[in-house]
């Protein structure tokens, strides 16, 4: 069996991780040591990729100046020549009609040389100077600061989006250089048409000719076998197929052209998806480095990267940055599609989006220098920030619901109905979480308990049920199994969901009635997913086959599967004595991962993947939307499965009385997965950005001079089609 470089690479990248990150003891905490060849290494092998995209772009760029120089050192009319010789088929009985024309213009052409090669010097010159920009010494400064593998990881995580903007502006440049020259085969084109309508060399028609006569030669493919069926009479050859297949990857069903939507929603949708997957991964990232610090507890020692500061900083960015404006941004291509009628404002989308980044910049600076809202979880933000999404919510709201009054359909479809509904109920949970009234004692925990979960499942739940139950039909082409189920599912949804936050505080000095409630609701709970699922389940039931060729309903299966086993899980968490097992553990925070990641996160990435392919006509590489789907779907599994577990125990232990100390000594493997599968996850996300950048980049092609003189005459009417 033939290893691959990139197999072996991993598995050295895998083996020094667990060489950096050896914490078994309680003593390990305090140490410091200072062998950091390890971890600069395996950094160094994580930003190698990107290195190495840079420095392609960079001899792209320097190869298309030195080609367009050594083209520029031949005037124009001696390109000509070259130029009829290398005609296709094609081209050449186009130009022989041409010349059978009778009537012939005479065009003076006059040469017009335009000189690239200042621009490339400076082009050139600039990328050298870049290099010349070194510090001089910073080991001679502060050799026990880059000694510490918080900075070390801190530098790399800074570099990574640096990196990626170099990327992005050597992208640019290579396009613009593109076309650039691409202008100047355009003139050259138009040249060379008019040179081919006053050219008289019978010998250059005879020479054409003979060049048609081996371009139209081809070979009938039975030259050393015969025209005889291949007949095997001995039965030596078992298992013999004439079906070609692509043995490495699954041919997938690339997206079904749809009638164009319209400009302006189109650059609106891409925009909301676009600054979605740009928070995704700026989020996770920080995420990332706080899933390496229970590994590395003592890596830094700056305040602005605490655990506590960081930490919220990363779970508002997901929430709001990334799942909020990605599934508004679903929402603006759902609501009107299944109303059958336009949106009615893309002014307020506009405003919505930029009200929403708005909160996420000053929140995420405000949470960096200490300023927060008291501690609430989720709702950390100041309500001056948190009032910019109010805005956003309410102008969202107001455009949805236009929207679905001005439509051709006779009913509301359901997806509708839960898209709508959640932008309600999140306008109350907000409002309810941040009026003053009741911002003290045991009131707000009661407040803190009922925006926390019903932001989970008021918002992100109902809204992404909402685009399940578009787009799991909509790519199966078959209508939901059965109406009457989805409608069971949102009222019961919405008459247990409102009522279960308090099982987060079982056993706090809350009323006993009031706890009872929420663990009765949780119970409840079980009809809305139960009768989601079969919903799903049933529609699904007989197209599995489907599952295989597309590259869409792989992310919304394991969204289904996940909403059932997660929601199962939570109503399993409330009662009393798991409560008082896996409350304030990591077993908490594998089943938020499992909630937020499998069932929003991967219902988002399903349906940018099935909808944005027909806004811009791209379709992503298809190998590359399977390495993002398996290593988050792995990722997820390192993640959850070990944390799950490790907590178990450790609820365990402090129910047996054990100190404290000894089941944080406990949890240091067990975190190890976890930064072990949060990096998995986070190499997801980046396969992902790319995918959406190869879907929405408009690449600059390479103009054929000789196709294009054809057009040229064509257009002028001197040739016909």
């Amino acid at each position: 069996m033939k290893f691959s470089l990139r197999f072996i690479l991993s598995v050295i990248a895998l083996l020094l991780a667990s060489m950096c990150c050896t914490a078994q003891n309680a003593t390990n905490i305090l140490g410091n040591t200072n062998n950091t060849f390890g971890l600069w290494l395996l950094l160094f092998l994580c930003l190698l990729p990107l290195i190495i995209w840079i420095v392609s772009l960079i001899f792209k760029l320097q190869r298309q100046a030195f080609e367009n120089i050594q083209w520029r050192k031949k005037t124009v009319e001696n390109h000509f020549p070259e130029h009829l010789k290398n005609l296709d088929h094609n081209q050449i009985l186009q130009f022989l009609k041409l010349k059978s024309n009778a009537d012939k213009l005479e065009n003076d052409t006059t040469s017009n040389n335009i000189i690239l090669k200042n621009v490339i010097m400076l082009i050139f010159f600039s990328l050298i100077s870049v290099s010349q920009l070194h510090a001089q010494n910073p080991n001679a400064e502060a050799p026990a600061l880059l000694s510490q593998p918080g900075i070390i990881i801190t530098l790399v995580l800074m570099a990574i989006p640096i990196l990626l903007g170099v990327i992005f502006a050597l992208i640019q440049a290579n396009n613009s250089v593109k076309r650039f020259i691409n202008r100047t085969k355009v003139k050259e084109a138009e040249k060379f048409a008019g040179f081919m309508e006053t050219v008289h060399d019978h010998e250059l028609e005879k020479e054409l000719l003979k060049r048609q006569q081996v371009l139209e030669f081809n070979l009938s493919n039975h030259e050393l076998s015969g025209t005889q069926k291949a007949e095997d009479v001995k039965g030596t050859i078992i298992n013999v197929s004439d079906k070609r297949l692509v043995h490495f990857t699954q041919l997938k069903k690339k997206a079904v052209k749809r009638p164009i939507l319209e400009p302006d929603i189109t650059k609106l949708i891409l925009w909301y998806c676009g600054c979605a997957t740009f928070w995704l991964v700026v989020g996770t990232g920080i995420g990332e480095y706080l899933g390496i610090k229970f590994v590395a507890p003592d890596m830094d020692h700056v305040s602005w990267l605490s655990f506590g500061r960081l930490r919220p900083v990363h779970t508002n960015i997901v929430f709001w940055g990334w799942a909020s404006l990605g599934m508004i941004g679903l929402g603006y291509y759902v609501v009107p599609t299944v109303s059958n009628t336009k949106i009615y404002s893309i002014k307020c989308g506009w405003i919505g989006l930029v009200l929403t980044n708005l909160m996420v910049i000053l929140g995420t600076i405000c949470l960096l220098n200490g300023m927060n809202n008291g501690g609430g979880e989720f709702r950390e933000y100041i309500w001056p920030v948190m009032a910019l999404f109010a805005v956003a919510l309410i102008l969202t709201l107001a455009n949805f619901l236009l929207t679905v009054a001005n439509r051709t359909t006779e009913e509301i479809y359901i997806s509708n109905w839960y898209i709508v509904s959640s932008i309600i109920f999140t306008i109350i949970v907000a409002l309810t979480a941040y009026i003053p009234f009741w911002q003290d004692g045991v009131s707000e925990t009661i407040v803190q308990g009922y925006f926390m979960h019903s932001g989970v499942g008021m918002w992100f739940t109902l809204f992404t049920l909402g685009l399940l139950y578009y787009f799991i039909p909509q790519q199966i082409n078959l209508p939901i199994y059965a109406y009457s189920l989805g409608i069971l599912a949102f009222w019961t949804q919405i008459i247990f969901y409102t009522i279960i936050g308090t099982h987060h505080f079982v056993f706090a000095p809350l009323p006993w009635w009031l706890q009872t409630v929420a663990i009765v609701g949780s119970a409840g709970m079980i009809i809305p997913v139960v009768a989601a699922t079969i919903n799903f389940g049933m529609t699904f039931k007989g197209q599995m086959n489907k599952v295989s060729h597309s590259y869409t309903l792989p992310f919304f299966l394991v969204a289904v599967v996940y909403y059932f086993m997660v929601s199962l899980q939570g109503t399993a968490e409330a009662f009393k004595f798991t409560n008082l097992l896996w409350h304030f553990t990591d077993f908490t925070v594998a089943h938020a991962h499992l909630g937020f990641y499998g069932i929003i996160t991967f219902t988002l990435w399903g349906g940018m993947y099935a909808i944005i392919p027909r806004l811009s006509g791209k379709e992503p590489a298809q190998h590359l939307v399977g390495a993002h789907f398996w290593l988050a779907f792995i990722g997820l599994l390192f993640y959850a499965v070990p944390l799950s577990y490790g907590a178990t125990l450790r609820g365990m232990m402090w129910m047996e009385g054990k100190p404290f100390i000894d089941s944080v000594v406990l949890m240091f493997e067990f975190w190890l997965w976890r930064a072990i599968g949060g990096s998995l996850m986070f190499v997801a996300h980046l396969v992902f950005a790319y995918n959406f950048y190869k879907m929405t980049a408009r690449e600059v092609e390479d103009v054929d001079i000789k196709e294009e003189a054809f057009n040229i005459l064509k257009a002028q009417g001197k040739l016909s089609e």
